[in-house]
């Protein structure tokens, strides 16, 4: 699989259409794996073939981008190659102003895109309060969304803490009110969960996808200090059950994906050293309340 052609020092990537399922994820590992190693060389990002842009997809190619410069490459998004809904949609979710600088955002349907270099939580903090949860899209009370915004934030803590990224982390997010459902993606291009788990419990051989099980469960950190983790992600999970969401996970080649109805912890399709979160919540399930919900482990 290729969207990349090379000439001299230029290289060429071909954005193809690009949904949230695992072939399309598979799609964008592809991509990382064929620039992953590049030094000093100019990328040339076309549209021409792209008829759909996820917000996995945005905060992928803007970490991807990331991650070429820091390497002292240069990469150019030729934006007359969008058609105008995809280019409407970087417009409006602040991609386009990032990366250019001449594109006003506005919130409308979107989680703003952001790339945050080093660990800000107030200002993660506040991303999540007012651009995810605090939207009114989602039937949640003040005290239950507190409480996931705050757990949620282990998550960007996490890509912080153990990462060991270079370039820092990106999020991006978007309500498609058709569908009833609220998106969010939350990508880093460190080491991965895997390694990290393998060396905390000295079990080098542990299968990607039983690392990532065993840090769906409560209690379960990596951390040192154990009264600040091991409760995010069980909370995410059982916030995305009671909305009837998932949450879907990739790193290193193991794939989570929790629903309301199954875990599965498997071998992923495709290789990914960093971690691709992707969560889910239904806009109009019942109202959420952590005071009644139920721990899933």
């Amino acid at each position: 699989m290729t969207f990349i052609t090379q000439t001299s020092m230029t290289i060429i990537l071909r954005v193809p259409t690009l949904n949230d399922s695992q072939t399309d994820c598979t799609r964008l590992f592809s991509l990382w794996q064929q620039l992953q190693n590049l030094e000093s060389q100019e990328v040339i990002v076309d549209f021409s073939d792209c008829r759909f842009l996820r917000q996995n997809a945005v905060a992928f190619l803007g970490g991807l981008a990331r991650l070429i410069q820091s390497r002292n490459g240069k990469v150019n998004f030729v934006w007359n190659t969008l058609q105008d809904d995809i280019r409407a949609n970087l417009t409006q979710n602040g991609f386009i102003d990032i990366f250019d600088g001449t594109q006003r955002k506005w919130l409308g349907n979107s989680v703003p895109y952001r790339e945050y270099r080093y660990e800000d939580m107030d200002a993660i903090a506040s991303y999540l309060e007012n651009c995810w949860l605090g939207r009114g899209w989602v039937q949640i009370d003040s005290a239950s969304s507190d409480e996931i915004v705050q757990n949620a934030l282990e998550v960007y803590s996490n890509a912080f803490e153990h990462s060991a990224s270079q370039i820092g982390i990106f999020t991006c997010g978007q309500r498609y009110p058709n569908l009833g459902k609220l998106h969010l993606t939350v990508i880093d291009f460190g080491v991965g969960i895997p390694p990290n788990v393998r060396q905390f419990l000295n079990q080098p051989q542990k299968l990607a996808a039983d690392a990532l099980k065993w840090a769906f469960k409560l209690g379960n950190t990596t951390r040192a200090n154990k009264i600040s983790g091991g409760t995010g992600l069980n909370t995410l999970k059982q916030f995305v059950k009671q909305k009837s969401g998932t949450i879907e996970i990739y790193s290193h080649d193991g794939y989570a994906l929790i629903t309301s109805g199954q875990e599965i912890y498997q071998r992923s399709p495709a290789f990914f050293q960093g971690t691709l979160i992707n969560i889910t919540v239904k806009c109009d399930s019942p109202a959420y309340n952590s005071s009644e919900s139920t721990l899933f482990y």
